[in-house]
């Protein structure tokens, strides 16, 4: 079967149901704002009680993993995702249910080559292209600043 790309345009049309973007551009920032606000106060909650500033954000960041870790293991961000759209993918957050819901969906495979296989098929292109990223900066900044 050979489909003409101005028929595939049509067939595309007729499947995807229309998108409300005056309600769903702001519930997402509504969303994305609400998370990170609550990254701002645990970091304003460690730093009030003596913790450096650079341990505090380490802190948060571990903390706001968790809890999204938590939430996709008892299947409550995919909830919150369908409300909240492109709000729940404040980068940390969304990293984390990314990874926790990839090994979830290979539980039955086993935890090594389930579970343990199927996180990295998210997590390794950005541990991989974050470090090389990194390196690349870091030779930038040495030789050139």
């Amino acid at each position: 079967m050979n489909v003409t790309k101005k028929e595939y345009s049509e067939m595309s049309k007729k499947a995807s149901p229309n998108s409300k973007s005056w309600i769903n551009i702001p519930v997402a920032f509504l969303v994305g704002g609400v998370i990170c606000t609550i990254g701002e106060i645990i970091l304003n909650i460690f730093t009030h009680y003596g913790v450096e500033r650079e341990a505090a954000g380490a802190w948060a960041s571990i903390i706001l993993v968790l809890c999204s870790a938590i939430l996709t293991g008892f299947g409550l961000y995919e909830k919150l995702a369908k409300h909240a759209g492109a709000g729940t993918l404040v980068p940390i957050t969304g990293f984390a249910n990314a990874v926790v819901s990839s090994g979830l969906e290979s539980k039955t495979e086993g935890y090594v080559l389930g579970v343990g296989a199927k996180i990295f098929t998210i997590a390794g292109p950005v541990i991989l292209y974050g470090t090389a990223a990194s390196v690349a900066y870091g030779l930038i900044y040495y030789f050139f600043l």
